[in-house]
């Protein structure tokens, strides 16, 4: 394969342009013998004949136009590849590999990607769903950039790793079957609770949050039903089986149902924090700090109050 200078080739359209060697020179802020060094050396390396004597002059061969009309696309193509990379170095372009638990895509990730690909179309954003652990072995590894997870499963502050960046506080609410004596009580507290029957996995994130939760209440809760899946613990609570607390960001696209009350407990209202990681030093880089920025946004247009009631 010829080898293809970008250097040189510049020089040899810079004559065609302009006509002359001196002219050549003169445009590209080198000697007249630099320029003749440049095409000689060009005409070699492709192994044709690029210029003939007319005269005092010299003219373009047949074969430095063939390549003239290449060159011609190759410069084309720089200029994209410049306009691109402009881009990436400025967060306008290039991909950002985000991993999440799966309440977190629809409350954040997805409205943050919705505003990027409005102020930001350039710029491409991958998802994958992961636990809110799971999500640490996926940046270390460096199969995401970002990482959605929750401030309890966070690696130490020690770790030096990552770096975290506190998103939001999530209200913890609680859905209770809609003709349960407490749906309707006042100024309901946790506490209020401790005798009921209790719904949430049998391990995983969702356990460890539920009990930590009643446990600051001064109760341990009394589990009756395992699952992990709100539309299956919802339909429990809807069944009288048992009660249930619910993050109110993953409530945001959720309907209760039939026979559910979810009610917010002011009193003492617990809360899971959320939390962006990046590889520590690889957070400032433009792409992941264009998708930190919008993730950040969602996360403040999050609803802090809020109670569902469905009969």
């Amino acid at each position: 394969m010829a080898d293809w200078e970008i250097k040189k080739l510049r020089v040899l359209r810079t004559l065609h342009e302009v006509g002359t060697v001196t002219a050549t020179a003169e445009a590209l802020h080198m000697t007249p013998s630099a320029v003749s060094q440049q095409l000689t050396g060009l005409a070699r390396q492709l192994g044709v004949t690029l210029l003939e004597a007319q005269g005092r002059r010299v003219r373009l061969t047949g074969a430095a136009h063939l390549v003239l009309r290449h060159a011609d696309a190759l410069f084309a193509q720089l200029e994209r590849a410049d306009a691109e990379l402009l881009g990436y170095l400025q967060g306008e372009a290039g991909e950002v590999r985000v991993g999440a638990f799966s309440t977190a895509i629809p409350a954040l990730v997805v409205p943050a990607v919705r505003e990027l690909r409005r102020s930001r179309p350039g710029l491409t954003v991958r998802v994958r769903e992961a636990e809110a652990a799971e999500v640490y072995e996926l940046l270390a590894d460096g199969s995401v950039d970002l990482a959605l997870s929750l401030a309890a499963h966070a690696p130490g502050p020690r770790d030096p790793k990552f770096t975290h960046v506190p998103l939001l506080a999530d209200p913890l609410d609680v859905a209770l079957p809609a003709g349960h004596p407490l749906a309707a009580e006042p100024g309901l507290r946790l506490a209020d609770l401790a005798d009921e029957p209790w719904i949430y996995g049998t391990d995983g994130p969702w356990a460890q949050i539920t009990t930590t939760a009643c446990e600051h209440a001064g109760f341990v809760p009394e589990r009756a039903h395992a699952a992990v899946g709100w539309t299956a613990i919802l339909s429990m609570v809807a069944a009288g089986m048992g009660v249930a607390l619910v993050p109110r960001m993953a409530m945001a696209g959720e309907r209760g149902g039939a026979g559910v009350t979810v009610r917010v407990l002011h009193a003492d209202q617990p809360r899971r924090h959320v939390v962006a990681a990046a590889r520590r030093g690889s957070e400032g880089a433009p792409g992941p700090a264009r998708v930190l920025a919008a993730l950040q946004r969602a996360a403040a247009g999050q609803p802090r109050t809020r109670t569902v009631q469905s009969h």
